[in-house]
């Protein structure tokens, strides 16, 4: 079973449990998502079936949420399942605007030490569990959006648009509060309000890519891994033939050599 499937993934339950459903439900072994969402936040995670798994590499989206931030309170987790751990005055409504707007753009993050990025092989929330004290990596993240939706202090409500690898919950730290509830409303070209048992095809996971139309010739020669002479845009593309998908190429401006044949 090839194909992309949008889930809604309710409050409670991992990444790792929901796609667990899906190889259970749909009896296919072979199955991804792209990008983790916490057990307490909800919204759309995207699985990947069969063949669909092997685009995972290309899946690199912008994501969007909606989240709400209580303020002045910070907590270990960045969440409001953690314990209190320090306090910051609650700003005024400009301030937490002016606060939002400093971290548009490309900034330098510090995920929660409750998270799964790995420090010498280890996650960082089992050194956190164990007592550990490790340093926490800081990485490079592009903020799209962060655009304050709701204000009732202590609480706002924000939107905020981001990279892959972007933490709500650094985020809101950054902010100085914690997270009380987060959803996940897009994922690339896609939306929660469009999740539903449905099947799509795997090369609506890779449609932000450009196309290049081979003929029947060239597709046999692309699905051998041969490099076929054609002029165009460097970069990844999505290849097909007539109406088949056949994989992911990449150009180099003169020639298109096969990055990831998927059908042959």
């Amino acid at each position: 079973m090839d194909g992309i499937l949008l889930v809604d993934k309710p409050k409670g339950k991992t990444s790792h449990d929901v796609v667990a459903d899906v190889r259970r439900e749909r009896g296919e072994r072979r199955a991804g998502h792209a990008g983790t969402l916490d057990p307490a936040a909800t919204g759309l995670l995207v699985v990947a079936l069969g063949r669909g798994l092997r685009l995972l590499e290309f899946m690199q989206y912008d994501k969007t949420y909606e989240f709400e931030v209580e303020l002045g309170i910070l907590t270990e987790t960045d969440d409001a399942e953690g314990a209190r751990v320090g306090e910051r005055p609650v700003p005024s409504r400009a301030e937490l605007e002016a606060a939002a707007a400093a971290l548009v753009g490309e900034i330098v993050q510090r995920p929660p030490r409750y998270s799964a990025v790995r420090v010498a092989g280890k996650k960082l929330y089992e050194y956190a569990r164990a007592g550990q004290d490790v340093e926490v990596p800081e990485r490079r993240v592009t903020v799209h959006e962060l655009a304050l939706l709701g204000w009732a202090p202590p609480r706002a409500r924000f939107r905020l648009r981001g990279s892959k690898g972007i933490y709500v919950r650094s985020v809101a730290r950054d902010l100085g509060g914690h997270v009380v509830e987060l959803r996940r409303t897009a994922c690339g070209p896609f939306r929660v309000e469009d999740a539903g048992p449905d099947l799509l095809p795997i090369d609506a996971a890779v449609r932000h890519l450009p196309e290049v139309r081979l003929t029947e010739e060239e597709a046999r020669r692309f699905g051998n891994g041969r490099v076929i002479d054609r002029a165009g845009e460097a970069g990844l593309a999505r290849v097909t033939c007539g109406p088949r998908f056949l994989g992911i190429g990449e150009s180099t401006g003169t020639a298109l050599r096969p990055r990831k044949v998927i059908l042959a």
